[in-house]
């Protein structure tokens, strides 16, 4: 933690956690058995973001696409799912967190569904880490919503067609009251986004890393933002500009 600088830790960390199978077929485990070490390492990470001071973490549970997986795998990722936060219900009253579900949440299972609204409701009052779990989410598909909204909102007289900019267009997402992900890692070595936050992380850091997503931890993720400190981020202008004090747009 001493590598760290506290005041310049990514505010918003997004993450896609991926290589849960293939690190179960190199354990001799099911895939099912890999998802399950995978949600370990969720809490793992939820615990070390709380620990360094992060704000708000953002992972990439489940896709839109991930429901065209055999169905067995489907069912056992919705059931790890269920238990999990049914058995963390009580801890997070007692924690500083809050819970936020971000995609089609009309796609899940309605036991699911109303266990993750009923989380959300129960930790909204809370002002410490927020937890965005995105699921059924697809990035593309949150456009779309997000463009037919603001269709019927001309349409019903609500806001003027040239009042439409990149920050009212925001305010139609998922993740509307938030700010964009400073700092998006991927695990396993894929270096693809996936569909993931596409319109947010415009100006995102990216952190690739071979590791594979149940060995994932607090180390790594630490790794992962000193790069990030190590970075200059201009958002478009010049090294002299931000020296001078320019603000990005």
């Amino acid at each position: 933690m001493e590598r760290l600088n506290p005041e310049r830790m990514p505010r918003h960390i997004a993450i896609i956690m991926d290589g849960n199978g293939r690190w179960a077929q190199r354990q001799g485990l099911s895939r099912i058995q890999g998802h399950q070490r995978g949600l370990d390492a969720a809490q793992r990470v939820v615990d070390a973001c709380e620990e360094l001071g992060v704000r708000i973490l953002t992972l990439y549970a489940f896709s839109k696409e991930n429901w065209r997986r055999p169905r067995k795998e489907v069912n056992a990722l919705m059931r790890f799912l269920q238990n999990h936060v049914r058995k963390r219900q009580r801890e997070l009253q007692e924690r500083n967190i809050r819970i936020n579900i971000i995609g089609d949440l009309a796609d899940l299972p309605a036991p699911i569904r109303d266990l993750l609204v009923e989380t959300e409701e129960m930790t909204q009052h809370k002002d410490g880490l927020i937890v965005n779990l995105a699921l059924s989410y697809g990035g593309r598909s949150e456009i779309v919503a997000g463009v037919r909204k603001i269709i019927d909102e001309v349409a019903a007289g609500r806001i003027a067609k040239d009042d439409i900019t990149p920050e009212t267009f925001s305010r139609y997402l998922f993740t509307r009251d938030l700010p964009d992900p400073d700092l998006l890692i991927r695990t396993s070595g894929e270096l693809r986004i996936s569909n993931f936050l596409l319109w947010q992380i415009a100006y995102t850091e990216l952190y690739f890393t071979s590791t594979l997503w149940p060995d994932f931890g607090k180390e790594e993720l630490i790794q992962a933002c000193i790069a990030y400190q190590n970075r200059e981020r201009r958002y478009g202008l010049t090294t002299t500009q931000m020296q001078e004090g320019a603000a990005p747009r």
